[in-house]
């Protein structure tokens, strides 16, 4: 028996830069930045080093129902829109719930219902702690959301493996439907951990750019004067099934997701191995599922947060794999637009790859001023046009703990 093909027949996103994935993309292709000096008494309360962010274009709250809102931690509520979004551009299919599963993935989870449920017990006493919070708070939440509005009983699963979870979700979405454990997957992420906090924490370690001054033009991959990675939240979803499905029920196709490959570093809690070792290893095992060479590869987007260490690893690692070619392959560097959605980013961004290989155009990445020499991508501030014929992209993902997840995506 063959091994199906599995294909994307919807997406939904709600970002810094737009409220769906449409609006994400324009605004991506258009050189938008979503990071904004934040406007909150607490940033000034706490005196934190880091005043910005890239908070959602759209507010969750304001999209759903305000009794569904209110029983949902902001990051469940990204999930929702984006699912809810991402299904109706599949065209709502119909399938047997039994045979529809949900991976839907996040890198902290109900971080604000915790540390607000915190503060209400210090300040109120336990008898106002609201009796959701656990619901909203597990980080499984955004799932079972998810899969309670879809009426999703194949499964439904959570993924926490940082800044690659995500993308893992993906990749457990295309192995369950070539498996058969579903016939129709809806997989993606979520975060919404802008908070002082997160912020505190991530400056504490010397993570975060500092550009106080300047935060539209903070995250700046590959540039020689980059200093850390922009906070950003919102959700991100895509709608998988094989194509035999996809073609019976007569829906469109994005794209076919041919490949993915899954490793860890065992390095180091917070840092990339030096080399790119365990980065390099997902590629290869991406293409090679995907029964593709480098050589097949037309388009990159990359992890690229911004940080000096992790942008040079990353590099390290694609020219192992590519060798001298890197330098013509078009790369994307997406998170200087959107900021870095944590747990959801890896969703985001295999839904900006897709749109890449549909319009045939890589898009730019924003506030590059001196591209570093020991990083000589093709990269540009500018759309890059991809070459004629049919394209074969991948999308990274690297997380804390030495998580690396790579999907490889290849036109129709």
């Amino acid at each position: 028996m063959s091994t199906p093909r599995i294909v994307v027949t919807g997406i939904g996103a709600t970002t810094p830069i737009g409220g769906t994935a449409p609006e994400s993309w324009a605004a991506l292709k258009n050189g938008v930045s979503g990071t904004h000096s934040l406007e909150y008494d607490w940033v000034e309360q706490y005196q934190l080093p880091v005043t910005f962010a890239a908070e959602a274009a759209v507010r969750p709250d304001s999209v759903l129902e305000r009794p569904v809102a209110n029983r949902l931690d902001p990051s469940a509520q990204f999930a929702l829109v984006a699912a809810k979004e991402a299904w109706a551009d599949a065209g709502a299919p119909d399938v047997d719930p039994d045979r529809l599963g949900v991976d839907f993935a996040t890198g902290i989870g109900g971080l604000q219902t915790t540390l607000n449920g915190w503060d209400v017990l210090k300040e109120k006493g336990p008898r106002r702690v609201m009796p959701m919070s656990v619901p909203m708070l597990m980080p499984n939440a955004p799932a079972a959301a998810v899969s309670m509005h879809l009426n999703a009983r194949a499964y439904a699963r959570t993924v926490a493996s940082a800044c690659a979870s995500s993308t893992e979700s993906l990749i457990n979405a295309f192995d369950s439907l070539r498996l058969g454990r579903a016939d129709v997957v809806i997989a993606g992420g979520s975060e919404a951990v802008i908070h002082g906090l997160t912020i505190a924490a991530f400056a504490a370690m010397q993570a975060l750019s500092k550009r106080n001054d300047s935060p539209e033009t903070a995250s700046r991959p590959y540039s020689v004067d980059r200093d850390g990675f922009v906070m950003g939240e919102g959700g991100a979803a895509l709608v998988l099934e094989t194509e035999e499905h996809a073609k019976a029920r007569g829906a469109k196709i994005y794209a076919e997701i041919v490949g993915g490959g899954v490793t860890a570093d065992s390095y180091h809690i917070t840092a990339p191995e030096p080399e790119g070792l365990g980065a390099s290893r997902a590629v290869r095992l991406a293409l090679k599922e995907a029964g593709a060479t480098p050589d097949d590869v037309t388009h990159i987007n990359a992890h690229a947060t911004s940080t000096p260490t992790g942008d040079i690893a990353e590099y390290k690692a694609l020219r192992s794999v590519f060798g001298d070619r890197i330098d013509e392959i078009p790369v994307s560097a997406t998170k200087a637009s959107t900021g870095h959605l944590l747990g959801g980013t890896g969703a985001l961004e295999a839904i900006f790859t897709i749109l890449a290989l549909q319009d045939r155009q890589a898009p730019p990445t924003i506030n590059l001023t001196t591209q570093d020499p020991e990083i000589p991508l093709r990269i540009s501030g500018e759309p890059i046009a991809l070459s004629e014929g049919p394209q074969l992209a991948i999308s990274n993902s690297f997380g804390f703990g030495g998580h690396n997840a790579v999907v490889a995506i290849r036109s129709v």
